[in-house]
């Protein structure tokens, strides 16, 4: 118990010190004891602890513009990656996340259409998008999952080049819409290569309850995956029905998908690299797992957001750049090594 507690507490003071480090760098510096105080002076009951004599712009900074996105770099990476690991343990294969199989680009054009044509201004309208983003993915995902059967069975790697060709011609319409509707083409790139740029605390507000139930839900079906690694002869013969199995991992893991890329765009790769990496380290027992690549997953997005504002301040790329710099050869190498799921 001791143990688990001084683990949890290691996770805890890592993402609060990523955060902190995070939150202090852009193009304009902020002190890291600035940063600090002005997250505790925000905590009820501690206000008076802190001796506020940081300039009012710095704290505008910090509270309107970067910790909004900041957190929700942490939800994002971790969504992504939780639909890695359930995408990966229903098809077991390391090649399945949500970018590969074209779940992301049909959110992507779920989000854009409802944007574009149905949903006014605001929040409350804002707080939609995700319902357009989760049909569109569904649609991808039923798309997929039939040009993807063989003999009335899920074949995993035609699963995936099925997925691959989808989500081509998914984003090829997403950009014929944007650059239809919108004449700034720098929104279309952006949205296209995934960005976190410019969001707020709305954003937040919008992505995480999906995210964070999408998290309860896998945790509910990570004892049946857990069976499923044995086999599907194995599954059905310990009372497992595979296809409602395959089907609700469908259904949690383009829920998360859909959240995400309606905040952020499409994010390639995430759910791909963090799942694989953390199975290798500790094992394909579901549970461990769906919670290691949540707050792995997180850290690991915001690290490349803050990269991706920083190195070439006060330019920003696209956070999809960075991932995809780094996940390309990580596919590859998967490719190289056998598509087969190695739990």
């Amino acid at each position: 118990m001791t143990v688990k507690l001084h683990r949890i507490g290691g996770i805890v003071i890592s993402i609060v010190a990523v955060v902190v480090v995070a939150t202090a760098l852009g193009s304009v510096q902020i002190p890291l004891g600035d940063i600090l105080g002005m997250l505790v002076s925000n905590i009820p009951g501690l206000k008076g602890l802190v001796n506020a004599d940081w300039p009012l712009a710095r704290e505008v900074i910090v509270l309107q513009v970067r910790l909004p996105r900041v957190l929700l770099a942490l939800v994002v990476g971790g969504g992504l990656s939780v639909s890695g690991v359930l995408f990966q343990g229903s098809l077991r294969n390391p090649l399945a996340d949500p970018y590969i199989i074209g779940v992301s680009s049909g959110a992507s054009l779920g989000a854009t259409v409802g944007l574009l044509f149905f949903i006014p201004g605001g929040l409350v309208g804002f707080g939609a998008l995700p319902v357009f983003a989760f049909a569109g993915a569904m649609v991808a995902t039923l798309i997929v999952s039939r040009l993807g059967k063989y003999r009335g069975r899920l074949e995993p790697t035609s699963l995936i080049l099925a997925g691959v060709a989808v989500g081509a011609v998914l984003t090829a319409v997403v950009s014929f819409l944007m650059v239809l509707r919108i004449q700034n083409l720098a929104d279309v790139y952006l949205w296209l290569m995934g960005s976190l740029s410019g969001r707020g605390w709305q954003h937040l507000a919008v992505a995480t309850p999906y995210v964070l139930a999408g998290v309860v839900l896998a945790l509910w079906l990570a004892k049946d995956l857990n069976v499923y690694l044995l086999g599907e002869e194995a599954a059905h013969s310990l009372g497992i029905d595979v296809q409602h199995l395959q089907r609700w991992v469908l259904i949690i893991g383009s829920l998360m998908a859909a959240a995400c890329v309606s905040v952020s765009g499409v994010i390639g790769f995430v759910g791909l690299m963090v799942p694989h990496a953390l199975r290798l380290l500790f094992g394909a027992e579901h549970r461990r797992l769906i919670l290691h690549s949540f707050w792995v997953g997180a850290i690991f997005l915001l690290v490349a957001d803050t990269i991706a504002r920083t190195v070439l301040s006060p330019t920003e790329l696209p956070v999809g750049i960075i991932t995809a710099l780094v996940g390309g050869p990580f596919f590859i190498y998967l490719m190289k090594r056998g598509s087969g799921y190695h739990g």
